[in-house]
């Protein structure tokens, strides 16, 4: 019987161990949470409108020469069906007004993010303000199409120039008899 209680005892310290351990996770994860929800408070807002997000969702990051400054937070069609953006950036961060907004995605099957180029205006996007310049997302299955319509072109027309340039000289041959 001194066994089984010893087996117990130990059962016990085990799942006590493990409630302790589930206890402070979730107090670390809410205590993470209220520092990004102060952090939110100070982010400021500005849009950027593209004709086309495609790959691009709601969370995803918002880069300013390579370093995280923001995440996109949401998404909404306008009356000309053109996606309007709404951007969350980093209180500390200026942003001039005549800064760039681009959709890029980091390698062939990567992410999409938003790429801020900036401009050199001395003035700001302030709050609740808006891109001037925005480019579109490029789509991967356009360009290869594309690329593989230019190819085609060309190997047509390399065919063609060695017969029109038989057949000048051909007629060349036939006016100098």
């Amino acid at each position: 019987m001194d066994k089984l209680a010893k087996e117990e005892v130990v059962n016990l310290n085990i799942g006590l161990l493990v409630i302790a351990l589930f206890a402070i996770i979730i107090v670390v994860f809410k205590w993470q949470r209220n520092v990004w929800a102060d952090a939110e408070d100070t982010d400021y807002t500005v849009y950027a409108t593209f004709n086309r997000t495609d790959g691009l969702s709601v969370g995803n990051k918002v880069r300013l020469a390579g370093v995280d400054v923001g995440r996109v937070e949401g998404s909404v069609l306008d009356e000309n069906f053109r996606a309007t953006l709404t951007l969350k950036i980093r209180h500390d961060i200026k942003i001039p007004d005549d800064s760039s907004a681009a959709i890029v995605s980091s390698g062939i099957m990567g992410n999409k993010y938003i790429e801020i180029e900036p401009g050199g205006s001395e003035d700001f996007i302030e709050e609740n303000g808006d891109f001037v310049y925005t480019q579109d997302a490029i789509v991967l299955e356009e360009l290869i199409e594309r690329i593989i319509a230019l190819g085609k072109a060309k190997r047509k027309n390399s065919a063609e120039t060695p017969a029109t340039t038989q057949k000048m000289e051909n007629e060349d041959a036939q006016e100098t008899d």
